[in-house]
């Protein structure tokens, strides 16, 4: 069974960047080489792994899609297909009924299911039927301050999938700054929920396969400092240990119908209370933390899909003070901002169980990236 996986042709549709490329490199490591169909960027990373077999540069999703099913649309054996972005993620739900006997791919089971709980006010009722904290939040129109709204709240795109999405999150303390936001957020529709100071985050990586029946999630991160607006680029990785909300989740994506790679937010509060965020119903950037942990996501969910079923073997113990670091990232908010002395950065950069640009075996993309920023600089 397991080496079966090999004679099935392994695509992923993406961008260049570090969350496809540690697709790329969970599947390399386990033998597998993969096809990439990507939109077209003048830097290159992942198509610059040793791990890529072909290489197919597109200029749009329409154009993408024509190249998929014309070069691997009718595979002897089904391919896998990964994607690790909402756009393509989306896209590709909105062609399930196309693609369900051509390809293993993330879906729900009908067209545009997936889409219905991107939707942040949808999976937050479902987060809410099912028993999990969900802080208060109401759709509006653009411009449509509600009467009873409790401050500090976060303006959010309905649609994560919009362009703006991250330039339509602002944090408003009054209705005076929720008015001024308004101003600035591109989206007709806004959600406008209750914001919290968060303590931290708490961030789940799993798969999910038996239209969702079957369920495993590997691991939990939470992040070593707080950005208010952004994720942080350095976390402690764990298993996964809360039984008070796993068969919560498990009912979700039971109901949901989901079969794919997965990442479940949570928001922890300053008294350790979590309160649901969103499911990505796709890879997402922390997946490759779990492959270097001994849970390959990406391969265990391509063997869950072919034999119907997720191996009971599949968990691993996570070492204590295991840590992951978005290299680039994490040098930019705590070194070049002062924060940290560039000793201790190298000396946390060493110790740091998974990186997710920089590959031991698989540098060439780290190397591209980087002579393409320089070269962009010199330009200017």
């Amino acid at each position: 069974m397991k080496n079966d996986i090999k004679a099935h042709k392994h695509i992923i549709f993406c961008d260049e960047h570090y969350n496809s490329l540690g697709i790329v490199r969970s599947l390399g490591e386990r033998g597998i080489l993969s096809f990439l169909i990507i939109i077209n960027n003048k830097m290159k990373l992942t198509s610059k792994s040793k791990y890529v077999k072909g290489c197919y540069y597109v200029d749009n999703l329409d154009e993408g899609y024509k190249l998929l099913i014309s070069i691997f649309g009718n595979e002897t054996k089904k391919p896998f297909l990964y994607t690790s972005d909402d756009t393509k993620a989306s896209f590709l739900d909105e062609h399930y009924s196309e693609l369900r006997d051509k390809f293993y791919f993330f879906n729900a089971g009908n067209n545009g299911k997936v889409n219905y709980y991107m939707n942040k006010e949808n999976i937050g009722n479902l987060a809410l039927k099912h028993g999990l904290n969900f802080l208060k939040a109401v759709k509006v129109k653009k411009g449509e301050i509600p009467s009873d709204l409790d401050y500090p709240v976060i303006t959010k795109a309905i649609d994560s999938k919009s362009a703006g999405w991250k330039a339509d999150m602002h944090i408003c303390n009054n209705e005076e700054e929720l008015k001024k936001a308004f101003d600035s957020i591109s989206s007709s529709e806004v959600l406008v929920q209750k914001y919290i100071y968060k303590k931290n985050e708490y961030c789940m990586e799993g798969i999910s396969v038996n239209k969702g029946k079957d369920v495993f999630i590997s691991i939990a991160s939470t992040y070593n400092y707080i950005l208010n607006n952004s994720y942080s680029p350095y976390m402690t990785v764990e298993n996964f240990n809360r039984d008070d909300i796993k068969h919560k989740l498990e009912a979700m994506l039971a109901e949901i119908g989901y079969e794919g790679i997965y990442e479940i937010e949570f928001l922890i509060d300053q008294d350790d209370t979590l309160y649901f965020g969103e499911i990505n119903f796709r890879n997402s950037t922390w997946s490759y933390a779990s492959s270097c942990a001994g849970m390959n996501l990406p391969y265990l969910w391509a063997e869950g899909m072919i034999q119907g079923y997720i191996d009971k073997d599949a968990y691993k113990p996570v070492k204590n003070g295991f840590t992951a670091m978005v290299e680039l990232s994490d040098l930019k908010h705590r070194v070049k901002e002062r924060k940290y002395s560039i000793i201790k950065w190298i000396r946390d950069f060493k110790k740091a169980d998974c990186k997710y640009y920089v590959g031991k075996k698989d540098l060439k993309p780290i190397f591209s990236m980087l002579l393409s920023k320089l070269d962009r600089r010199m330009i200017k």
